[in-house]
């Protein structure tokens, strides 16, 4: 049999669509009920429904008033605050194309954005790295008074329209462009019993800051779509103080990435009595956290897979509990296959992981970049650019990058089999792998790691040799104090091989 798993078609989104319309509509039904809470350990600001409609659509009036159209780009330089979800909405609201980004891009970076997409206008907050332009700058200032003005009008139309701008590095490192149809939103119905297991009563708390698009999405926009309550701590928070606000605002579900929960285990961690389960995504979660998190807490963390380009569509779920080892399976309404290079591999064959093209959450393209997107696709099939391997029910198994995958002698490695091997050893903490140049055309495994104190190189190497073919063993030990990570937690493999050429 072949690896393709196909869990039939989700019901086409309806027309004329507004994402942002979509997203609040259970709220409009429950104006009083709580939409979030931005958590402080001295208390909460609360947003009922009524406030958080009312916001969002004054917000696209004062666009509109302030001389912008529907199908205008719009560029978000906001910070963590919760102006960067009303924007976000009452921009859509009105047909406007948002562009979130992070705070932490430089001018230079944002001068690049500037340059490719040339958008209509910017929207700015205060402190927020912006490079002088002549384009319309509006401050924080406005558009918290826009949010008083009278409702605009949903802009209803296409759901294949251009709804928002987000930007990836891909797996080239170059920022893409990834343009999104309103149609995105209706997609991600897929996930909420697929990944989630959420409903209307529950209060999901998201570790992540509001201008991150994984807590844009997983934190604020699914919740809200539910009519559930969003939870979501305030500017400054450390991880450690994350179990004290779950309990004291009786969070029901916590997302987060797989880094947040081992910051969490860090110390003893508080009873948890309305925590259902966790979820994670952004990288790739390890067996360790998931066993520690399920003994200190007595929850289960559910994993998800997917990309910018991509809503989330393998997911371990409270209904398909994680198979250890596993991304998880593909969620109802998907169609997902393992590729190789003439087509689907046999199951249990290692090769890329493809989303059928016409999935409603996959993007519309790289703005501005066709022959980019071209790349992205064969035949009936959307590319990842991960490897996996697939079985009879559906469940991934997830390989690496395939710009991460180690050659040693001749094999592909994974660098992920060889983390988890080395990963239980009690002198361990965090360990990276990768494979490193040493002469010409000769590459060995190193793994990275950090502890208490250096290890002796014959005990390591006895230990992979207990858990891994040989050609699996890392031939290099470098013993760190920390392992490098981007912002959101990430494991940097590109500049583990910058270290050891430093130290070599």
């Amino acid at each position: 049999m072949l690896s393709i798993f196909d869990q039939g078609a989700h019901p086409p989104c309806p027309a004329p669509f507004n994402l942002a319309a979509h997203v609040l509509a259970a709220g409009e039904a429950t104006p009083d009920k709580i939409a979030l809470s931005v958590l402080r350990l001295s208390g909460a600001e609360r947003w009922s429904y009524a406030r958080l409609i009312a916001a969002v659509r004054g917000t696209g009036a004062g666009l509109l008033a302030a001389g912008m159209t529907p199908g205008d780009v719009l560029l978000m330089r906001l910070g963590n605050t919760v102006d960067f979800p009303v924007a976000y909405l009452g921009a859509i609201s009105v047909g406007i194309v948002p562009v979130p980004t992070s705070s932490q891009l430089t001018e230079h970076e944002v001068q690049g954005i500037l340059d490719h997409l040339q958008p209509k206008a910017v929207l700015r907050g205060d402190g927020v790295a912006c490079p002088d332009t002549e384009l319309p700058v509006f401050t924080q200032g406005q558009m918290q008074r826009w949010r008083d003005l009278p409702p605009a009008d949903w802009d209803l139309g296409d759901p294949n329209r251009l709804a928002y701008i987000i930007y990836t590095s891909g797996t080239s490192g170059i920022p893409r462009a990834v343009g999104h149809a309103h149609r995105a939103i209706w997609a991600r119905q897929m996930m909420m019993q697929g990944w989630y297991g959420l409903g209307a009563d529950d209060r999901l708390l998201h570790a992540g800051a509001f201008n991150w698009t994984y807590t844009l999405g997983t934190g604020l926009m699914d919740p809200w779509t539910m009519g559930a309550t969003a939870l979501i701590p305030a500017a400054g928070i450390d991880h450690a103080q994350l179990p004290l606000l779950l309990a004291r605002n009786d969070a029901t579900i916590l997302a987060a990435a797989p880094g947040v929960y081992r910051n969490i285990l860090k110390q003893p961690v508080m009873p948890l009595p309305k925590l259902r389960h966790g979820l994670a995504a952004g990288e790739k979660l390890s067996e360790h956290i998931r066993a520690d998190w399920l003994a200190a807490t007595g929850t289960p963390i559910f994993e998800a897979y997917g990309m910018s380009e991509c809503s989330t569509f393998i997911s371990s779920s409270p209904d398909h509990p994680t198979v250890p080892g596993t991304l998880g399976r593909v969620q109802t309404g998907r169609r997902v296959a393992i590729l190789g290079d003439d087509g689907p591999v046999p199951l249990g064959e290692p090769g890329v992981i493809a989303i059928d093209r016409r999935d409603p959450g996959l993007m519309l393209s790289y703005v501005g970049a066709p022959e980019a997107t071209a790349e992205k696709f064969r035949g009936d099939w959307y590319l990842t650019g991960d490897q996996g391997m697939m079985d009879a029910d559906g469940v991934v198994t997830y390989l690496g990058r395939a710009d991460d995958m180690m050659n040693a002698g001749g094999y592909r490695v994974s660098p992920l089999e060889v983390e988890h091997a080395l990963a239980g050893h009690p002198g361990i903490t965090e360990v990276g792998a990768t494979d490193v140049e040493i002469k010409e055309d000769v590459r060995l495994i190193a793994a990275f790691y950090t502890g208490p104190a250096p290890l002796e190189e014959a005990e390591l190497a006895a230990w992979a040799e207990e858990r891994l073919a040989r050609y699996k063993q890392p031939r290099i030990w470098v013993h760190l104090d920390a392992l490098p990570r981007n912002p959101n937690g990430k494991l940097l493999r590109q500049k583990l091989k910058a270290l050891w050429r430093r130290d070599t």
